[in-house]
């Protein structure tokens, strides 16, 4: 019988794990499957732990996700299509839910088979080699530190590429007196009350980490960009400038002459795709972007394509881009999918990343990965969904974000599965400091 190993059970495994069982309903008879999970629980990203640095068993850790955060896009534009949000709650909930909310969602559907059985917890992938034939991987049991080695005709890669933080180092963080740290280790932004907070960065954490910090009381925040502002129109006490140029104890001096006394400095940098885990041969070299090269189909590894990658992409797309890459690598494995010759793979690769070398912003950027996970889900027997609508939703919600960013996140958007209109959350998110699922869920008395 065919053996796959799935690395890692956040929600590019979990899609991995339900394409499987979805098939295994109809039916079909599906590989072994054994998916490695380092954590205790399955959910990665949306799995919140209050640690940093180390975990128990004293590997790093995983995880960025941090209190108070809440969807930066509309929820409709990651519906998965054969589980929506009515039928997980039962009603119509608002298009931004906290991450209690997503990660209650994101189970409800993998808690419903018997998945779980599949999963080995707190357990590190520690080397992946192929010889040619099959491939040898390692294992770490971290609870009884056992190694155990294994050989498995199928990889795939489902990891993530939020949890190895790229740092970058300015003159004069040796001898500043404040906080210094990576978003990865960012918990709590009531951390940062009543102080003046910098943060270095001009993508999405950089914007929801310095909205949390003025939300909850930060002194002010001062956000400095490299390259582009985000330029959206910042409320009061928060302000864009150009990239930090040095420290000097706890002044900031960037490079556009703007100078500003400094609490802490939270460094949104992004992060870095890192699998110390898989030989040279068999590892995606990439920096962060919508069609990372050697990818055919941005899933089956150019090289071997028995090495699957799930999530690696820039996102605007998610769970249901996830869900058409692992139902598209399923009938890969499972033979449905044959792979076209070399010179094809390579005209196609090639195709997709010229494209997105072309593009020039965000609805340019939309339309390409709108493209892309269309054209996956028309190669799978994936239930159907309104990329469309999604696509129109996700272009609403930039123009939403560019006319004010503190209530963009009240706006309301229709199910792209349902079609119903999500209603009104009770609070305005720049006022609803309470982000657990039963106050977001239930409405206040009146």
């Amino acid at each position: 019988m065919t053996k796959v190993a799935i690395i890692g059970t956040g929600p590019c495994g979990l899609s991995m794990l339900r394409a499987f069982e979805q098939a295994e309903k109809k039916g079909e008879k599906i590989p072994e499957i054994v998916a490695f999970e380092k954590q205790s629980d399955w959910g990665g990203l949306w799995n919140y732990s209050w640690r940093t640095g180390s975990d128990e068993f004293g590997d790093p850790v995983p995880n960025s996700m941090y209190r108070y955060l809440w969807s930066n896009g509309p929820k409709e534009c990651l519906e998965f299509a054969d589980y929506s949000f009515d039928e997980h709650f039962g009603k119509p909930i608002p298009s931004f839910p906290p991450r209690e909310v997503l990660y209650d969602y994101i189970l409800g559907r993998v808690k419903k088979g018997n998945s779980k059985s599949k999963v080995r917890f707190n357990t590190t992938v520690t080397s992946v080699k192929h010889d040619g034939s099959k491939f040898e991987v390692v294992s770490n049991d971290k609870k009884n530190n056992k190694l155990v080695k294994e050989n498995f005709d199928y990889v795939v890669v489902s990891s993530g590429h939020f949890s190895v933080p790229y740092i970058p180092e300015y003159p004069g963080m040796s001898s500043f007196p404040g906080r210094i740290m990576h978003s990865h280790d960012f918990r709590d932004a009531e951390e940062f009350r009543g102080k003046n907070v910098i943060v270095l960065g001009s993508s999405y954490s950089a914007e929801d980490v310095a909205l949390q910090c003025h939300k909850y009381g930060a002194k002010s925040v001062t956000i400095g960009y490299r390259h582009n502002p985000m330029g959206f129109k910042w409320p009061k006490g928060m302000k864009e400038v150009f990239h930090l140029d040095r420290l000097e104890g706890k002044k900031a001096i960037f490079k556009d002459g703007h100078e500003q006394d400094a609490d802490a400095i939270i460094l949104c940098s992004g992060y870095l795709h890192h699998f110390p885990f898989l030989s040279e041969d068999l590892k995606l070299k990439t920096r962060n972007r919508l069609y990372p090269p050697k990818l055919y189909k941005g899933v089956v590894w150019q090289d071997n394509h028995k090495l699957l990658y799930l999530g690696m992409q820039d996102q605007f797309h998610t769970f249901n881009m996830f869900d058409c890459q692992a139902w598209y690598a399923r009938d890969v494995i499972m033979g449905k999918i044959n792979m076209p010759d070399n010179s094809e793979i390579e005209k196609d690769i090639n195709k997709w990343v010229a494209m997105e070398e072309k593009l020039e912003n965000p609805d340019q950027m939309i339309d390409f990965q709108t493209e892309y996970t269309k054209e996956l889900h028309d190669l799978s027997d994936y239930p159907k969904i309104d990329f469309e609508l999604i696509r129109k939703h996700f272009k609403e919600w930039e123009h939403h974000k560019v006319e004010d960013i503190m209530t963009y996140r009240n706006k309301s958007f229709s199910s792209p599965v349902t079609g119903s209109v999500a209603p009104i959350h009770h609070t305005p998110w720049a006022t609803a400091m309470d982000d657990s699922l039963k106050v977001f869920l239930d409405q206040p008395k009146k």
